[in-house]
């Protein structure tokens, strides 16, 4: 591009930090890391190791957000400095040099840019997934077992811890269900877009004959919610059931009846926990998890009465899929919310899930 070209897309470019600043709200962030810092220099702080390693962790992430907004915002401004120079005009390598620089910023302006989509309440939370085989037995567990592959992986590209909570395996291939927890920065604002069903088409590796077969599988996300003082459960109201792990976990888990199934009588709501070392361990997993789905429910209800209020309500199905994944006679994996394809299936498989991630959240925008 030539110089006024690029003077001009570096202008648009600090214009839309600029633009980033307030809707960040980096200045309100800004308080609240000098709030948390305070909060972490007062004595005692450690004493609850689980509390200041959360505090710890969100006034990292804060400072991240901030540092990496002041950068850009400071390289924008130099490379304006630059592209202002007599000598620009003369130097074909300075000007190259510009515009290579340009590139690499507007890319990570782009990235920063992913984080206004996630403004939701609980989008900074953590996650707890749940992937549910549909009707077919092994094919549909098989399936399940691929999703879940596919999410491991993507959590492996973003860097983010997953813990198993409980796994219920398949009696040839694939697993029944699984329930994992996902810690990261804004883990759940990325992950809210795998809330429903997935339809796979593909010829089956378990059918002798070749035959093309097309299966379901069902995933749940919830956010970890962070404030469980929220959410009040009466003793009365559930029924605790312990038995047998089955997980992984040693000889000592595996011999003990120290998994713990929680059924919430007025809703329904069954959680189990079966891969911590302890029933107590077990039984405070599982408390948290089921409180995060009653907090969900309520949000839920709220939601869909404002939306009926609006005309807008449409009842929620198990069979109303999201997204469908082809492999055979063609490739293509299709959201069919926002209408995002891509024919590259095997990278979508693999956890290349930014783009579906990014269409969803312009498109409940």
């Amino acid at each position: 591009m030539d110089m006024h070209d690029l003077v001009k897309s570096l202008e648009d470019l600090a214009k839309k930090l600029a633009d980033m600043c307030v809707i960040l709200k980096l200045d309100e962030k800004q308080e609240k890391v000098k709030k948390l810092a305070q909060v972490i220099s007062e004595p005692g702080f450690w004493d609850n190791s689980e509390t200041a390693t959360k505090i710890s962790k969100e006034m990292g992430d804060l400072q991240n957000e901030i540092s990496e907004w002041e950068k850009l915002n400071k390289e924008v401004g130099d490379l304006l400095e630059m592209a202002g120079m007599d000598e620009v005009d003369k130097d074909v390598n300075l000007r190259e040099e510009i515009e290579k620089q340009y590139v690499l910023v507007s890319n990570r302006v782009g990235k920063l840019e992913f984080n206004t989509l996630m403004d939701g309440k609980h989008d900074r939370n953590n996650a707890i997934v749940s992937i549910h085989a549909g009707s077919g037995g092994t094919e549909a567990q098989d399936w399940a077992e691929m999703l879940l592959r596919m999410y491991m992986k993507y959590c492996e590209n973003k860097k983010w811890k997953v813990t198993i909570i409980d796994e219920t395996k398949g009696q040839e291939a694939g697993i029944k269900s699984i329930i994992f927890r996902v810690e990261g920065n804004h883990a759940y604002g990325h992950l809210k877009s795998e809330h429903g069903t997935h339809r796979l088409v593909r010829i089956s590796p378990f059918d002798a004959e070749k035959m093309r077969h097309t299966s379901f599988a069902l995933t749940e996300v919830i956010p970890e919610m962070e404030d469980e003082d929220e959410v009040k459960i009466e003793d009365k109201d559930l029924r605790i059931d312990t038995f047998m792990s089955g997980g992984k976990g040693g000889q000592s888990v595996n011999t003990t009846y120290s998994a713990v199934r929680i059924v919430h009588i007025p809703t329904g709501i069954t959680v189990q926990c079966q891969n911590e070392r302890s029933q107590l361990q077990n039984k405070e997993t599982a408390l948290k998890i089921l409180k995060s789905k009653l907090q969900k429910l309520q949000e839920e209800k709220e939601e869909e009465e404002r939306l009926k209020l609006r005309g807008e309500y449409k009842s929620p199905e198990w069979g109303n899929q999201i997204r469908s994944y082809v492999l055979h006679p063609y490739h293509m994996v299709k959201d069919l919310r926002t209408r995002y394809e891509t024919t590259d299936d095997v990278a979508v498989l693999n956890g290349d899930l930014d783009e579906f991630v990014e269409n969803y959240l312009r498109w409940i925008k």
